[in-house]
């Protein structure tokens, strides 16, 4: 009937170790779509600040409609996190972390908002030295107790 179909893939890459990437790609067949994506996921890595294997501290961020919520967690608690969320926290090598994603259910709008909370962590070390503070005090409390 005159039609043409696109396909369009999204993929999240990572190293496992605090750094994570976003790519989309659209083509007329899957193969190249998903080689599109990938490339634009290599180019598109950023850098996430962890204190073990959590968060440094809670954010939230949104894209359009969706807004995701990220809380560290202690040792052992696991990726509390469904969907988009999972596979950009898991790539990025995130182990503990609790999630709450409101708004828009889409799942490019969820990942993005994911990417924008991301984005928005700082590091302990960089907050304490903006705030005149000793290192230490900027962990969460579970990191504290460990290292006193």
């Amino acid at each position: 009937g005159g039609r043409r179909f696109q396909v369009r893939v999204t993929v999240v890459t990572g190293d496992n170790n605090g750094h994570v990437g976003l790519g989309v790609g659209k083509a007329n067949a899957v193969p190249e779509a998903m080689r599109k994506a990938t490339e634009r996921a290599h180019r598109s890595m950023v850098s996430v600040p962890m204190v073990g294997t959590t968060i440094p501290h809670e954010v939230t961020g949104s894209t359009s409609g969706a807004r995701v919520l990220l809380k560290p967690a202690s040792r052992g608690t696991g990726v509390i996190a469904a969907g988009g969320v999972r596979a950009v926290l898991e790539a990025a090598g995130i182990r503990d972390i609790l999630t709450k994603s409101m708004g828009s259910a889409n799942v490019l709008n969820v990942v993005k908002a994911t990417f924008d909370a991301l984005d928005q962590l700082k590091s302990p070390a960089e907050e304490a030295a903006r705030r005149g503070k000793p290192a230490n005090e900027m962990l969460p409390f579970w990191e504290r107790r460990k290292n006193a």
